[in-house]
């Protein structure tokens, strides 16, 4: 699923009321630049244990467009003092058929993300793992930056911005 532009999504749909715009204050991690697909979500705060299960987890979702890769969406809090993902992690999602990754919180291992074929969106960078308090909730509607992401979604981002909206629109 890369053939989509995050402009045109909202020339198309922006008088929808669903169709959700998230600020623009990610940055851009991981391999793949462009990425979208239906939306998974953990709400965690500087521990990745439901991180890790998630991503542990196949990727692929069956659809009516085919099977495509999931995103998923953590609710990292928005801390910058410890990393949710790592290149460890990033791998593991990749090879498991994740899309992409966007974190409201930190990542690190930098070098490995670029290297991964997945798309990773995130606040910052920041070398302290987390604190493994087997803390966290799974599959629930969370607040990114202030905007409502719900599983199942539909999550496109590319280096427009990210959008998210009740179903596909790609």
């Amino acid at each position: 699923m890369t053939e989509f532009s995050t402009c045109d999504l909202c020339d198309a749909h922006g008088s929808d009321p669903d169709l959700r715009v998230l600020p623009p204050v990610f940055a851009s991690f991981g391999g793949r630049r462009r990425f979208g697909g239906p939306v998974s979500t953990v709400k965690c705060f500087e521990d990745n244990t439901p991180v890790r299960a998630a991503v542990a987890e196949s990727g692929w979702a069956d659809t009516a467009q085919g099977r495509v890769g999931r995103v998923l969406v953590v609710d990292g809090g928005a801390s910058p003092r410890r990393a949710l993902l790592g290149g460890n992690l990033a791998a593991t999602a990749a090879r498991n058929g994740w899309a992409g990754v966007v974190i409201d919180g930190a990542v690190r291992d930098l070098a490995e993300l670029a290297a991964c074929a997945l798309g990773i969106r995130a606040l910052a960078c920041v070398p302290l793992p987390t604190v493994k308090r087997d803390a966290g909730q799974r599959d629930l509607a969370v607040q990114v930056q202030g905007v409502w992401v719900r599983p199942g979604d539909w999550l496109y981002a590319d280096d427009d911005g990210i959008v998210v909206a009740a179903g596909c629109l790609a």
